[in-house]
């Protein structure tokens, strides 16, 4: 039997009629096997999304992108494709809060995340032992109001440097720079403890406190230059009563924020957002 290999396969462009047909022709004739199928058309925006999975003889894949790369001119597409096993390389960023990065760390460490960790950065020492139990490299890059420009210009630096595909910040309370959020545009993850967006900025928690809500949450997005204003790729509440204290609403918000950072990291791992505007589609 001819040995396969499962790919993933994403889509976006312009809504018009044929798309599915189309792709699916192309699939058949490289001997493709479907596995798993789903779309969505922004029916306001009249754009299409798609995301599938499907196996392909040993090889198959570059005469598949070759036909498809035409395909995707003609109809004016964004997409990729890759392998269904593919382990991203992504730099863990943190601060002094250790209970995201212990979560991921444990989901990574149990095959529940598929990724490689060149290594976990921090402006802080405090999480440093957390990284030698998992023998991940510990990055220290302090940043002060003195060194704040020079402390940026080598964390990106050193992004590169460990080929990372994608960032996650969990928990690293600084603000990234516009050439950062750039260069890593949609490849930055960030979990903000609050449901935004309410409540955006510093100690949410305390916000929500006087505000008397009754819900609080976290979102998982991607960062951008407006700050917590990046597309949202996954969001969860939790309730809070009446005499719940500030720091009642932090102990209830950290479980939100590791379900959610979770989440949403796997969804992105496995190809699953899609990004139109400041609007996110998730084939969860």
């Amino acid at each position: 039997m001819t040995e396969r290999t499962e790919f993933r396969l994403t889509v976006s462009c312009p809504d018009q009629m044929g798309i599915v047909a189309r792709v699916a022709r192309l699939i058949a004739d490289a001997q493709g096997w479907i596995t798993e199928a789903a779309q969505h058309t922004d029916t306001e925006a009249r754009w299409f999304f798609m995301r599938w999975v499907f196996s392909l003889p040993q090889g198959g894949d570059a005469d598949l992108a070759h036909r498809f790369e035409a395909l995707a001119g003609e109809l004016n597409m964004q997409w990729s494709l890759t392998r269904a096993d593919a382990r991203p390389r992504v730099v863990i960023m943190v601060s002094k809060e250790p209970h995201c990065l212990t979560d991921v760390l444990a989901r990574w460490k149990s095959g529940e995340l598929p990724m490689e960790i060149p290594a976990i950065v921090s402006n802080h020492r405090l999480l440093e032992e957390i990284a030698a139990c998992y023998g991940i490299p510990f990055e220290h890059i302090p940043v002060t109001a003195e060194t704040r420009d020079e402390a940026f210009l080598r964390l990106q630096q050193r992004l590169r440097a460990l080929e990372a595909e994608t960032v996650v910040l969990a928990r690293y309370m600084q603000i990234l720079p516009p050439t950062l959020c750039t260069e890593f545009e949609q490849r930055v993850i960030n979990i903000h403890h609050s449901f935004l967006p309410s409540f955006v900025g510093a100690r949410p928690y305390h916000q929500a406190f006087a505000r008397g809500v009754k819900l609080i949450g976290a979102t998982c997005h991607y960062v951008t230059e407006d700050l917590d204003a990046g597309p949202i790729i996954e969001q969860d509440v939790v309730r809070i009563r009446h005499d719940d204290q500030v720091a009642d609403l932090v102990r209830k918000g950290r479980d939100v924020e590791r379900w959610v950072l979770a989440r949403g990291l796997r969804y992105h791992l496995e190809g699953r957002v899609l990004t139109h505007g400041n609007k996110t589609i998730v084939f969860d």
